[in-house]
């Protein structure tokens, strides 16, 4: 079965090179495809968080594995890609929670969004605390130090 998604918006920022780590200090634009009206974005402004799913376009096709040392670095166990964050996946989709500063009409500024420049938005949805974690979030100690820099 094929899936068709076409980007209904796209990431500006000053991040240009595929490279990990210090996001933290990026503010990124979304502005809206052409076909999306401005109404679609309607009300955003109320909430504080939002989730946006982009694509990564740029990620190497060659460069996807299913499992193994995450960043390469064989202190860290042999993980499946499911349970790895990394842009080299079988579809190459990104999902993160950024923080909205404001909208403009059909654009929307944001923190700590890790999409590069020209990135393809495929969809954004607000963050509500009912859609959150209800009880503690578990994770192995290798991925808290593989985030340490990250946000930066």
């Amino acid at each position: 079965m094929d899936i068709t998604l076409q980007p209904l918006a796209f990431v500006t920022n000053n991040r240009k090179d595929i490279t990990d780590d210090y996001w933290g200090r990026v503010i990124s634009e979304i502005q809206l495809a052409d076909h999306i009206p401005t109404a679609a974005l309607e009300g955003i402004e109320a909430f504080s968080h939002l989730e946006i799913i982009f694509h990564f376009n740029q990620a190497e096709k060659k460069d996807m594995v299913f499992s193994g040392h995450p960043r390469g670095n064989p202190a860290w166990p042999v993980t499946g890609i499911f349970a790895m964050r990394k842009k080299d996946r079988p579809n190459a989709l990104g999902l993160t929670v950024v923080e909205l500063i404001k909208r403009e009409g059909n654009k929307l500024w944001v923190r700590n969004l890790d999409a590069i420049d020209g990135t393809p938005v495929l969809d954004i949805k607000p963050v509500m605390k009912e859609f959150l974690p209800a009880g503690e979030i578990r994770q192995p100690d290798w991925s808290s130090e593989l985030m340490q820099q990250y946000w930066k």
